[in-house]
């Protein structure tokens, strides 16, 4: 029986399907059958009606509906049938597929898959037909593979960032802070490791997907920054550029993977002395992700106040705070940028402070009333001889009268 492509590839919309009611059970003893519909491609068919016939379909004898997750079940009278699967559209003078000499006994609870990926269907398809079916499978099985792959470099995303953390539950409250480091590193460099390992070789497979080289440059740019290894700074860099490639030449462009790979190489540059070119692709991250831009351009100043580098460190953090003036972080490293111009008053000893720097603690402290830095932040305040309001209000800080 020649099988024509369109009736199990095309499916219709729910809206459209007819609505098939199950046969009633029989009378008397009845065994039950069930399974599940694939088509020759691999993919569930999640429409149609499977029917038990007794004269190769013509008639039938029990029919059941295939539901939206591509299984059928229903009983029957015991017997020998063919088992006969019909999308919505296919004319009830055709088929899809059958399966003869199925045979359901009393109390049986047959399980029979309609598969038309095995060689019997396949072989009666047209040659035509057989080499679409079979590359929409490969499609198919890579799909699979590549969302199997993602989600195990999610999770090993998530064991690299709490690496830590599981030091201190393998090692134990004894462990020295020399041991708890060098487990960390040790978590971390198996979890990239592998990461990188995955896309590299699904980036073979799916060169065309840019979220994959997100992904590699991401594991290799935190292989990098362990060792500090100016090679894995390149090939993060690499693959960033591949992924904005990608993208570059795509009908649907992704803001969010190419933010993404802008602030991924932004990274690798500020990491390895290039703040020009850092400042521009965090600056493009942005850009093109305007949701994201108060994080790109937070962890842009936290890299240049790593690196020392205090005017570049103001300079984003304005940035950040411009696009997001509630995130208390961003005023922080404002504070910590503009400090590295303090300067020490020669009568009193008391430190003083450059324009601006105790307007932006006194905002983290307002911000953030219990954040991480507040201690740190107050006794900067004191130590310039600089006042915060008590209740963290909105009080402009203001210099000590003299002799109190």
């Amino acid at each position: 029986m020649k099988r024509n492509l369109s009736l199990w590839l095309g499916l219709l919309a729910f809206a459209l399907l007819p609505v098939f009611a199950q046969t009633p059970a029989p009378k008397g003893p009845t065994g039950k059958i069930h399974g599940n519909i694939i088509g020759p491609e691999g993919s569930i068919r999640a429409a149609g009606t499977v029917s038990l016939s007794t004269d190769g379909g013509r008639t039938s004898k029990f029919t059941f509906p295939v539901s939206s997750t591509g299984k059928y079940a229903g009983e029957a009278a015991p017997g020998t049938y063919s088992v006969i699967f019909r999308a919505p559209d296919t004319p009830l003078d055709k088929v899809v597929d059958e399966i003869d000499g199925v045979k359901i006994a009393a109390g049986d609870d047959l399980v029979q898959d309609v598969d038309m990926t095995r060689k019997a269907f396949m072989d009666k398809l047209t040659p035509e037909d057989r080499q679409k079916a079979e590359q929409f499978r490969k499609q198919n099985a890579e799909v699979r593979s590549l969302s199997s792959d993602l989600s195990a470099c999610t999770q090993d995303f998530k064991d690299a960032d709490t690496a830590r953390q599981k030091a201190k539950e393998l090692l134990g409250a004894t462990a020295t802070k020399e041991e708890l480091e060098a487990k960390e590193v040790e978590i971390k460099t198996a979890k990239y490791s592998e990461i990188e390992v995955t896309m590299l070789k699904d980036t073979k497979v799916r060169p065309d997907v840019s979220s994959l080289w997100d992904q590699l440059g991401l594991a290799q740019l935190g292989l990098a920054r362990i060792k500090n290894d100016s090679e894995k700074y390149a090939d993060a860099e690499a693959a960033y550029k591949k992924a904005l490639a990608v993208e570059a030449t795509s009908k649907k462009p992704s803001t969010m993977n190419q933010g993404a790979a802008y602030s991924g190489l932004g990274e690798v540059y500020a990491r390895t002395g290039k703040s020009p070119e850092a400042i521009e692709a965090y600056d493009m991250a942005a850009k093109f992700n305007p949701q994201g831009a108060g994080i790109y351009l937070t962890n842009e100043a936290t890299l240049f106040i790593n690196a020392g580098n205090g005017e570049a460190t103001v300079a984003a953090a304005d940035k950040a705070i411009a696009v997001a003036p509630n995130q208390p972080l961003a005023y922080y490293l404002k504070g910590q940028g503009l400090i590295q111009k303090a300067t020490i008053d020669p009568k009193t000893g008391k430190m003083i402070l450059p324009e601006g720097c105790a307007e932006a603690y006194q905002k983290y402290i307002e911000l953030a009333p219990n954040g991480q830095f507040v201690a740190d932040v107050k006794g900067i305040l004191s130590e310039a001889s600089q006042v915060h309001s008590s209740a963290f209000g909105n009080e402009t800080p203001t210099k000590k009268k003299k002799g109190r």
